[in-house]
């Protein structure tokens, strides 16, 4: 079974162009098919600042109302979906920009409103949402999709999707095709016991472990939908997930000792 790396970045990285160049020139040559996943939320939350619109957020997940529907559709599909798009072609990287509505790629339904109210945020309701065959296709031709974190609602409105759940999805719905490693890269060295130490890092999180983490409180805000999509991944056939620092790439995705491996 041929090899699928799916590889999402976060965090710092996108507005660090220093960082970003190193990561997408490690990730340019990594050998085989392969997908990237971008965030952009401190982008657009900055973007957003000067225009007058303040970001939201519960636990590491953006209310999106109508106003803020129109910034991230522009921020993350526009603006740093087609510059990464672009330096990874100037690595010679084939990369394709993708949102959820290209080939009806990701199709998403808008969150229930419960507790929170998440306004136009699109929850995918498992595999058969993805257009798996389209994405085969690209892979085939030698073609690097890079999504951005939207998907549609196949009635012509557009969602905002968090990028780690974008990526589980994919993950988990390529995963009787290929051999997919799943990995969340960000500016950290992994999940860290102490978050003022970068060297305090959690070699294994299974899911008794993550339980006990969250409940003390040492995993929270934007680690909390990261975790849940990698066991989402891991119970629907990925082989492997890892959470670590987008320089150490390289030896995550040849599954090298790096970072925090989540385990079942």
């Amino acid at each position: 079974m041929e090899k699928l790396h799916i590889i999402k970045i976060g965090g710092n990285i996108l507005d660090n162009s220093t960082q970003l160049h190193r990561f997408l020139s490690d990730f340019s040559s990594l050998e085989g098919a392969k997908i990237l996943v971008h965030g952009g939320g401190k982008i657009a939350s900055f973007l957003g600042q000067r225009l007058g619109i303040t970001p939201r957020m519960v636990e590491g997940r953006r209310i999106t109302d109508a106003e803020t529907l129109e910034l991230v559709t522009m921020v993350y599909g526009g603006l740093i979906n087609k510059q990464v798009v672009a330096k990874l072609q100037a690595l010679e990287c084939n990369a394709i920009g993708m949102t959820g509505a290209d080939a009806n790629a990701i199709r998403a339904q808008m969150r229930p409103v419960r507790e929170v109210d998440y306004g136009f945020a699109g929850d995918v309701a498992g595999p058969k949402n993805i257009n798996a065959t389209a994405l085969q296709g690209m892979l085939s031709l030698g073609l690097t999709p890079v999504f951005a974190p939207l998907t549609h609602d196949g009635q012509g409105s557009m969602l905002n999707t968090n990028a780690d759940t974008i990526a589980s999805v994919l993950a988990t719905a390529l995963a009787p095709q290929y051999h997919v490693t799943l990995i969340y890269c960000f500016e950290k060295k992994g999940v860290l016991q102490d978050a003022t130490d970068n060297d305090s890092v959690i070699p294994e999180i299974n899911k008794a472990k993550y339980a006990t983490l969250r409940e003390a409180g040492i995993v929270s805000e934007g680690m909390i939908p990261k975790l849940d999509n990698a066991f989402s991944a891991l119970d629907q056939g990925v082989r492997a997930v890892q959470i670590g620092d987008a320089v150490a790439i390289g030896q995550m995705a040849a599954g090298r000792k790096a970072g925090t491996l989540i385990t079942l």
